[in-house]
């Protein structure tokens, strides 16, 4: 990500904002999320056909966005086995199809199964078993069922895994910065930026890949290119990123933050405008493709809020990052 901060911070109480955000927010939302995998797979063993799997995947899907972009310890090591994506060379499809054709039985055990390529693994993969007409007519039974279930559970385990991270380890971490064996935050001002910043990446990623990728340029759109668009979630997970960004920027602030109030209605807004939550017709109409870009642009506008309000108010500001070559 272009993102980085260059910070300078001043003298703060305790570790301010940073007990709300993980214990009212972060670690409520990961709970939530294996309650979501756990009803999934338990869904998913009794009937493993697509139909009776697309509501609860929603569920559970809806839950992993809402903690997908917090990036920290055990989330910043497990994401990409939950959620491959973007996958620009298209493994997933690829990965999935050896599997199938090969019979392999790696899937049969949950130690094997978590052997299995990344792309081959969580949402997206299961996407593809329930939505891509190359993948979902398999019958109860089949090899196809049995990697359903072998998905769903591997989910779980993973989410279960995740929230256990959190609970147990890395969640005190941030909430004792400089304690005695605490090398990860030195200070409160370590932790509040490691949470802050999280924010900000998570606008951005939104804007500049759940938006970013699909509209491509003006003449060649990329529509096929958004995120979750054969489930039809795109416009969803644009959503619930936006808002649980502003969710973690009201714990981490103590005050009230009106103009990143103001800025998530604007966003709110603009994607009650949008007619396709998939993204699939902005090929076809410009007028579509322009209601997008509002999107994005709304969404900046909820990420320059949060700097001026939370931000500046913290003594944090944006600065540059060499990797960038800018």
């Amino acid at each position: 990500m272009r993102l980085a901060l260059a910070f300078s911070l001043i003298a703060l109480p305790a570790v301010a904002g940073v007990d709300e955000a993980v214990n009212d927010v972060i670690l409520p939302d990961l709970a939530t999320f294996t309650t979501t995998a756990e009803q999934l797979d338990v869904a998913a063993q009794a009937n493993c056909s697509p139909d009776a799997l697309k509501g609860p995947y929603n569920a559970a899907f809806d839950a992993w966005v809402a903690v997908s972009d917090v990036r920290l310890g055990p989330l910043e090591q497990g994401a990409l086995s939950i959620a491959f994506w973007p996958d620009k060379r298209g493994f997933t499809e690829k990965t999935l199809t050896r599997l199938i054709s090969d019979q392999d039985d790696i899937i049969d055990t949950p130690e094997g199964f978590a052997e299995v390529s990344i792309a081959a693994r969580g949402m997206f993969a299961l996407e593809r078993m329930l939505y891509d007409p190359d993948f979902n007519a398999y019958a109860t039974g089949s090899y196809a069922c049995d990697l359903v279930r072998a998905l769903t559970r591997d989910l779980r385990r993973q989410a279960i895994a995740i929230e256990a991270g959190w609970r147990d380890t890395f969640a005190d971490l941030l909430l004792s910065p400089g304690a005695p064996g605490n090398a990860t935050y030195l200070d409160r001002s370590e932790a509040q930026r490691a949470i802050y910043t999280q924010i900000l990446n998570a606008l951005e990623f939104t804007a500049d890949s759940r938006l970013g990728r699909p509209l491509g340029e003006v003449t060649r759109p990329r529509p096929t290119r958004a995120e979750a668009w054969r489930a039809g979630r795109s416009l969803d997970n644009v959503l619930i990123a936006t808002e649980q960004a502003v969710t973690l920027a009201r714990a981490l602030a103590d005050w009230e933050i009106p103009e990143t109030e103001a800025a998530l209605a604007r966003v709110q807004e603009a994607a009650r405008d949008i007619e396709d939550p998939s993204f699939q017709s902005i090929g076809d109409d410009l007028t579509k493709r322009l209601k997008l870009e509002i999107l994005q642009q709304e969404i900046d506008g909820v990420s320059n809020a949060i700097e001026a309000e939370v931000g500046t108010r913290y003594g944090i500001t944006p600065g540059f990052n060499a990797s960038d070559g800018d």
